[in-house]
Formats: C-alpha cells, structure tokens, sequence
C-alpha cells in the first residue's frame, strides 16, 4: 500500500520495486526508473528554487527583480513563492 504522505518520485520507486516479474512480466524496467530519478530530480530542483527565493527575500532583494530572473511577473513570482519565503 502507498503512503499518501510520500512524494511522487517516491511513490513511483516504491511502485518499481514492488513489481512481481510472475504478474506483472516486463523486459527492461529501466525507462520507467530513469522516469522517476528524473521526478526525483525535478522535485529536488524545485526545492532548491523555492529555497533560493526564500534566501533572496532575506537578503533583500524585491519580486521585481526575482520576477525578472525567472522571466515572470513580480506578481507571479510573488503569488507562487510569497508564502514560502515569507515563512523562510
């Protein structure tokens, strides 16, 4: 059974290493591996930025500019990442 509190990536892992070759026979399982490190990655990386925009805030920097270095709006950047950073 698949724990709701589990990421996605770690939700596919699970999945990929519960698979009974009797049931459920595949080849190579490794294009769907390679899928999910990637999902993994993914979700590592948007960590990694909702952090950077929390650490830009710190330091004093304005959604104006973080808007501008993430080719959006000030206002777009604000409404995705100004909970998170303010709470950082």
């Amino acid at each position: 059974m698949m724990n709701k509190h589990m990421s996605d990536a770690e939700r596919a892992d699970q999945f990929l290493d519960n698979l009974d070759p009797d049931v459920t026979p595949a080849d190579d399982p490794s294009e769907l591996r390679r899928i999910g490190l990637a999902l993994r990655d993914i979700e590592a990386s948007q960590n990694e930025l909702r952090d950077a925009v929390a650490a830009a805030r710190t330091a004093g920097r304005s959604w104006s500019q973080i808007g501008m270095v993430l080719g959006v709006s000030k206002q777009s950047a604000q409404e995705r990442f100004g909970t998170r950073a303010a709470a950082g």
